[in-house]
């Protein structure tokens, strides 16, 4: 079914645009930093969740409807953007219980936060102008359509970016997270951080709102 001489192609231009940080990026390095490791991880997987949820929908041939409607993508982006900044400004209303949010939290409210968490990626991830065009507009161009089966074709070949992004954004939330640890030292430097990382996700929620379909 897949052309195995188009996968190392496929994979060099994902790991292009995805070195590159994006919306799923800066998301996670602001959750790792407002909240911790867990929730980083939590949020990685929920935009791997999300991200995927595109390639499904341009498999069907929903994606590719989207990217080619105006006001469809300006509303889906719009509503990740919205969500961005919601997410910012609980994080900038909360950062002074992060102390005691680490040491004191029981784990069934940690089980709920980190479901809450998973989904709050996965809105991310489907919302995220940058996964739109990108499997709408270059996925396609790697599918060998004499070969049949175009929709297993992309559901097989989008599996590609999206281990490359598990890695990457892995990477981001670690480093977040641990540059965070230090911070939480001090009850002073984690509530400042905590606000950067809630100012980081309502900048990125404006700048996704701002900018053009290129994103």
């Amino acid at each position: 079914m897949v052309s195995t001489d188009r996968v190392p192609a496929f994979a060099a231009m994902s790991l292009l645009v995805i070195v590159i940080p994006g919306p799923s990026v800066l998301f996670v390095i602001g959750r790792a930093l407002a909240h911790g490791r867990r929730t980083a991880m939590a949020t990685v997987l929920g935009n791997v969740v999300g991200s995927y949820v595109l390639v499904v929908a341009v498999a069907l041939g929903v994606g590719a409807a989207v990217e080619r409607s105006v006001v469809v993508f300006m509303a889906v982006k719009l509503a990740g953007a919205a969500y961005l900044v919601f997410l910012g400004v609980q994080a900038f209303r909360h950062r002074k219980e992060m102390k005691a949010a680490m040491l004191n939290a029981p784990p069934p409210a940690a089980s709920r936060g980190d479901l809450r968490t998973l989904l709050d990626g996965v809105v991310v991830g489907v919302t995220n102008p940058k996964g739109i065009v990108f499997f709408a507009a270059v996925l396609p161009q790697f599918v060998d359509h004499a070969a049949g089966q175009v929709a297993v074709q992309m559901l097989l070949l989008g599996l590609v970016p999206i281990c490359i992004g598990l890695v990457t954004d892995t990477l981001w939330g670690l480093g977040a997270a641990a540059a965070r640890n230090w911070f939480a030292r001090s009850d002073r430097r984690l509530s400042m951080v905590g606000g950067a990382g809630g100012f980081a996700m309502i900048g990125l929620g404006v700048t996704v709102a701002a900018t053009g379909r290129a994103d």
